[in-house]
C-alpha cells in the first residue's frame, strides 16, 4: 500500500546510510524554501511537495511521484530541474509550527510505523542545521531512544556528542 504525502522530502547520507526527513506544512508555508536552504547545507532532495510513501522490512520509504520527479517549485522562478536521489529511507517527520523550548518527545505515524516527529519554524534561518542535529540525534540508532524517553545505551562522548 503507497500513501501520498503533501510533503517534501529530503536526505542526507550518514554513517548508516541515507536517511530521510518528511518537510510538512501549509502551501506557501516555507517547505520549498527550507528545502533549498537544506540542500546548501548538504542535503538531496527526493521529492518536492508531493511524496509518495510506502513501507518495506519495517521502515517507511518516500520517494517523488512520477510526474513531479527532478522537479522543484521554487516560488519566483517557476518549476525548475533539480539533482534528487530517487527514494530515501524515512527517520525523522519535522511540522510546520512554533515549538515549545523544550519539547516532549513526539511521533506520527505513515502506514502503521512511527517516525519522531519535530515542530520548527520552517523560515527559521537556523531550521537546516537543526534538521541535521535531529536526523543525527533522533535517526537511526536513536529513534527507539528518543520515543522512549531514555538514552539507552548511549554514553555521551565530550562535547555533547552522543553518538
Amino acid at each position: 500500500m503507497d500513501l501520498i504525502l503533501h510533503a517534501g522530502l529530503i536526505t542526507q547520507c550518514g554513517p548508516s546510510g541515507w536517511r530521510g526527513i518528511l518537510i510538512e506544512g501549509p502551501s506557501g508555508g516555507g517547505k520549498s524554501d527550507l528545502t533549498l536552504r537544506a540542500m546548501q547545507a548538504g542535503f538531496r532532495l527526493v521529492a518536492d511537495d508531493r511524496t509518495l510513501v510506502w513501507a518495506s522490512g519495517g521502515a517507511l520509504y518516500g520517494g517523488a511521484p512520477d510526474q513531479i520527479s527532478g522537479l522543484m517549485e521554487i516560488r519566483g522562478l517557476g518549476v525548475v530541474p533539480q539533482p534528487t536521489r530517487r527514494f530515501s529511507r524515512i527517520a525523522l517527520c519535522v511540522r510546520a509550527g512554533t515549538p515549545d523550548r523544550v519539547p516532549e518527545p513526539a511521533e506520527i505515524s505513515y502506514l502503521g510505523l512511527n517516525l519522531p516527529l519535530i515542530i520548527l519554524p520552517l523560515l527559521e534561518s537556523s531550521a537546516p542545521t537543526k534538521l541535521h542535529h535531529a536526523l543525527r540525534h533522533l535517526g537511526a540508532a536513536r529513534e527507539e531512544a528518543y520515543l522512549g524517553g531514555r538514552a539507552v545505551g548511549v554514553s555521551p562522548r565530550p562535547g555533547g556528542d552522543s553518538r
